[in-house]
């Protein structure tokens, strides 16, 4: 037994106290010795031409009941680790692996459940109301002007002491004769234009802080604002609107494309097939990290394009970026009565994009006529310039020349951008201070 047991202490020794059960060299030695306390039996003939495989036999089935044993001490052990200590142990490498997706350049687990994001980000969109003063057909000829109203949406970008700014698409707030805002706790108040560009879509509605309750104060925040160029193509997206004038909802999807074109839109979108009704206009797209990375602002039906199966579109936050600080730091301004808005002195008309293409000229208001002694002519501006911007915002059409004008009185200095004609085909920009005079 010495040697027995020197042979298993070395053992335990070579694999750092791990018994192997190496158990050959005590089955040989017993089976040779006769226990004590038992009578001897007649000793039988040897037949050693068996003797190998009854060793191997025994050899095997040892091997098999440690097998057996080992096994059930693993099952047990498992068992008795995942009872105390609550950890599951992994016994297969088929066992089923949580689905992970790549938002922006991080890893995280993404649930259908979505409740926590739009919780956090609901407070930050508002409902927008716009009366508005249309010309519509009469009855007996001609136009007559008609009120009417319309449904969008917003999102709260900024405070600064006075106001509370709430970025959204012109097309929610142009020809407003008043805004009406509505917050997350159905609180509405009256919003004033601070800013606003045809081109890109853009604007920014102000509300005075004296004008909002305490209670709604503490209801309301302000939107986290995301990188929508770090987006990638399938990463889930989340709508939030005031779809039809309902009130706020959500609607989920993913992105479908990004850098998208659209004619009547300068720069890109996003496309997602998130559900973008009428009046979610100006509300948020927001990442899987409740950061909002688009405005939404258009929807392709079979209406429009024949096959299309409502594909939705929103302007890309990062590329406004310039633009929504330019408007957020802009005076905030009243409309001018009819007998104070100031005028440019000049006549003119839209250059469309199809005009633009074919005679190689910018998009904007050609200037057909100066008026003698008007602000313009006493800035120097020639017949056949192209404006393309009035303040900072860019300008396409004559109406939305106008729709910035109606904002500045008589004798106020603006500033003018211009395509002026180097020659037949060439045109230099340049930007011109204007002061407003009188109608003529």
């Amino acid at each position: 037994m010495d040697n027995e047991y020197n042979y298993y202490k070395e053992d335990k020794e070579k694999n750092n106290g791990e018994v192997n059960f190496i158990l050959q060299p005590a089955l040989e030695k017993s089976s040779h010795e006769t226990p004590k306390n038992h009578p001897k039996e007649p000793r039988r003939p040897e037949k050693k031409k068996h003797s190998g495989l009854a060793k191997v036999a025994v050899c095997v089935g040892l091997a098999v009941l440690f097998g057996i044993v080992a096994s059930a001490t693993y099952q047990t052990s498992n068992y008795i680790t995942e009872r105390i200590l609550g950890k599951t142990v992994a016994v297969s490498k088929h066992t089923p692996q949580a689905t992970t997706t790549k938002v922006s350049k991080s890893t995280s687990i993404v649930s259908s459940d979505v409740t926590e994001i739009v919780k956090e980000a609901m407070p930050s969109v508002v409902s927008i109301t716009n009366m508005s003063v249309q010309e519509v057909q009469s009855f007996f000829g001609g136009t007559m002007q008609r009120e009417s109203q319309s449904s969008g949406s917003g999102v709260i970008v900024g405070k600064n002491d006075n106001e509370l700014l709430i970025l959204t698409n012109n097309h929610v707030i142009e020809n407003n004769k008043s805004l009406t805002v509505s917050f997350v706790d159905n609180e509405s108040v009256e919003g004033v234009v601070k800013g606003t560009d045809s081109t890109r879509d853009v604007a920014v509605v102000a509300v005075s802080l004296d004008a909002i309750k305490k209670s709604t104060m503490e209801e309301i925040s302000i939107a986290t604002i995301g990188d929508s160029s770090s987006i990638q193509v399938g990463e889930p997206v989340i709508a939030i609107g005031n779809a039809l004038g309902y009130g706020q909802s959500v609607t989920t999807g993913i992105v479908s494309a990004k850098d998208r074109e659209l004619n009547g839109f300068e720069g890109k979108l996003i496309q997602t097939d998130a559900a973008i009704n009428p009046g979610n206009s100006g509300g948020a797209l927001l990442n899987i990290n409740g950061e909002v990375v688009g405005i939404n602002t258009a929807k392709i039906t079979s209406s429009i394009v024949e096959g299309a199966e409502g594909m939705g579109f929103a302007i890309q936050i990062s590329d406004i970026s310039d633009l929504l600080e330019n408007l957020m730091n802009k005076e905030t301004r009243t409309k001018a009565s009819d007998e104070e808005r100031g005028y440019l002195g000049i006549s003119g008309f839209d250059v469309t994009e199809e005009s633009a293409g074919m005679y190689d000229m910018p998009v904007g208001v050609y200037v057909s006529e100066v008026m003698d002694g008007g602000g313009a002519d006493k800035a120097d501006i020639t017949k056949g310039s192209i404006i393309t911007g009035f303040e900072g915002v860019g300008i396409q059409t004559m109406a939305e020349l106008q729709e910035q004008l109606q904002y500045y009185r008589i004798g106020e200095t603006v500033t003018v951008t211009l395509q002026a004609p180097a020659d037949k085909r060439t045109y230099v920009e340049q930007k011109v201070e204007v002061t407003l005079g009188k109608s003529s």
